[in-house]
């Protein structure tokens, strides 16, 4: 790694601390939403350094879809715990099972999308005023337009031609009863950046990540994992193939990619050299062409 990239690092590194420590100080009950992704491992593990030698000062939140990979649900839990951080669980199918969501049905059908139900409740459950997340700009066009404190109205909705200036580092974390933020310490991060940082700080990751042989469809170019609850589309098939994921979520939008790269420095070189972004593969950026913006105006993050 270069002298370059190092001081890149730090700077990154920096930035997201601060931004991690302030919405500390200004929110009375923040959360940090935990995936069991790259991202959202680099950013608890950020939080770890951000007030080490103490404790984690505030829980992770993990929404579970019910249809997430094993092996993530698995490394969560085994994560959490090597941090010594507190993390709460809830469930898509709680949601369902309470009325207060429709699972989809058919071919095609995903639970990504009712996430945000189960989000926006578990918010009001525990009266959080602040859900930090592993969203970066670079992702895609929607994420590239929020702030590092992102308002939410009391419905939990996000206008994206409302978003408040951020001068000099400067946060404005006002906000009316019901209202919350939702604050992002790794939007100036590419996926290459959160690569580089794994690698120097020896994170542990998902096996997911690396290629591993595993039963797949390809559903409209995109490869995803199989699983039982997945109905195939006349025509589809199941096959073996080696793979690795860019991104992990939900089982039936999660994109894979063919790929030998076993290692993390295999993965560098591998992201260096592609021209397809993270998200190019996740099948529920394909439902329209706004379709992250869609869901983030509701709620989703």
């Amino acid at each position: 790694m270069t002298k370059k990239s190092n001081t890149n690092l730090v700077e990154l590194e920096s930035e997201a601390i601060y931004i991690i420590r302030e919405a500390t100080a200004q929110f009375e009950k923040p959360v940090m939403l935990f995936s069991g992704g790259k991202d959202s491992i680099c950013m608890a593990w950020l939080a770890k350094k951000a007030f080490y030698p103490g404790k984690i000062p505030f829980p992770l939140m993990h929404v579970d879809t019910g249809h997430n990979f094993p092996e993530t649900l698995e490394f969560r839990d085994r994560f959490v715990e090597s941090i010594g951080a507190e993390i709460i669980v809830r469930t898509v199918q709680d949601s369902i099972d309470t009325g207060r969501s429709t699972d989809e049905t058919g071919p095609g059908a995903s639970r990504n999308g009712l996430q945000t139900v189960t989000l926006l409740d578990a918010l009001n459950e525990f009266k959080f005023d602040a859900a930090m997340g592993g969203a970066r700009r670079d992702e895609e066009k929607a994420r590239a337009k929020e702030r590092f404190f992102s308002h939410r109205d009391a419905f939990g909705q996000w206008d994206p031609k409302n978003q408040r200036p951020e001068l000099w580092n400067l946060f404005n974390g006002r906000k009316k009863m019901g209202e919350h933020f939702r604050v992002f310490p790794i939007s100036n991060w590419t996926e290459l950046d959160v690569w580089s940082y794994i690698h120097r700080e020896e994170i542990d990751l998902p096996n997911l990540y690396f290629s591993h042989e595993r039963e797949i469809i390809v559903r409209d170019g995109v490869i995803l994992g199989w699983a039982p609850f997945v109905e195939l589309f006349p025509g589809e098939e199941i096959q073996k193939r080696f793979v690795r994921f860019r991104t992990i979520g939900d089982i039936t939008c999660t994109g894979a990619v063919e790929s030998p790269a076993s290692s993390l420095d295999e993965i560098l070189a591998e992201i260096v050299s592609t021209r397809t972004t993270e998200r190019g593969g996740r099948a529920d950026d394909k439902r329209s062409e706004a379709a992250m913006e869609d869901r983030k105006k509701q709620g989703y993050f």
